[in-house]
């Protein structure tokens, strides 16, 4: 699924980038730490919203195919429905036919 590659991506950008940010920062560990926490808590804000987002999209894409299987659903029992009758008037045609052949 592409929202899964993503958030894994995601989550291997963000673990790369607090590596990085640790190994060449220039502030005292403190202000490091500040910043990283800044920045894990803005990604994770960005990770809750790409999920709900996803989400969203599922539940949105479960809706249209249920409506859409409803709605064919519908359309072929009217079909049959139709072709049932139409049968049965070819069977009554055929029943008067065959006794007016027989008479």
């Amino acid at each position: 699924m592409n929202g899964g590659k993503l958030v894994l991506g995601m989550l291997a950008g963000v673990a790369a980038g607090a590596v990085l940010g640790i190994l060449f920062a220039p502030d005292k560990g403190s202000e490091t730490r500040k910043k990283l926490m800044k920045k894990g808590a803005a990604t994770t804000e960005e990770l809750e919203d790409k999920f709900e987002e996803l989400f969203n999209n599922l539940v949105e894409k479960y809706e249209s195919a249920k409506d859409e299987a409803g709605s064919l659903y519908e359309k072929g029992k009217d079909e049959a429905s139709s072709l049932y009758e139409k049968g049965k008037e070819k069977v009554s045609d055929f029943k008067k036919d065959g006794r007016h052949a027989m008479s």
